[in-house]
């Protein structure tokens, strides 16, 4: 399964929210991950749509999620950026050909959807398994005690 790249910045910038003490402008929240603005801009505005973060304007104005990080699952922010749909759809290829299948013979999904469909259903329950507070766990012992005291300190320096 491929997804954009838009995933990975939405959860990261969904950790860096889990840890700020007060609304992050989105500028800073690109500056921080060094990508692009107008990029991140409109994955926030699908995490804002899905009600993962709200935003709030004016000079102290930013970003902040809608909910402790320990009710944010990393399914959550996938399916805002990616959307809702599966991402195997059965076009029912037994109809095709030489030897078409009856579309009574096609009234139960084949072995190919079964497994694309199980495949699936464990991916999206392996994510929904993980919060945005796990993850931000996982920096203090990736990256060290610290990491969050100097995010902070940085974001304050603005």
């Amino acid at each position: 399964m491929k997804m954009s790249g838009g995933v990975e910045w939405a959860i990261h910038c969904c950790v860096l929210l889990s840890q700020a003490d007060g609304p992050v402008p989105a500028p800073r929240l690109a500056e921080f991950h060094g990508i692009s603005r107008t990029y991140l801009a409109k994955h926030l505005q699908h995490l804002s749509r899905d009600g993962l973060v709200s935003s709030t304007e004016g000079r102290v104005g930013g970003y902040v999620l809608t909910r402790p990080a320990e009710q944010i699952t990393v399914l959550d922010v996938v399916l805002a950026i990616e959307g809702r749909e599966p991402a195997f759809r059965c076009t029912e290829i037994r109809q095709n050909g030489p030897l078409p299948a009856s579309p009574a013979a096609c009234k139960r999904a084949c072995g190919v959807a079964r497994a694309m469909h199980a495949a699936e259903q464990a991916w999206r329950e392996s994510l929904r398994g993980v919060t945005i507070a796990d993850l931000a766990a996982g920096v203090l012992v990736d990256a060290g005690p610290d990491t969050f005291v100097r995010l902070r300190e940085w974001l304050s320096a603005s």
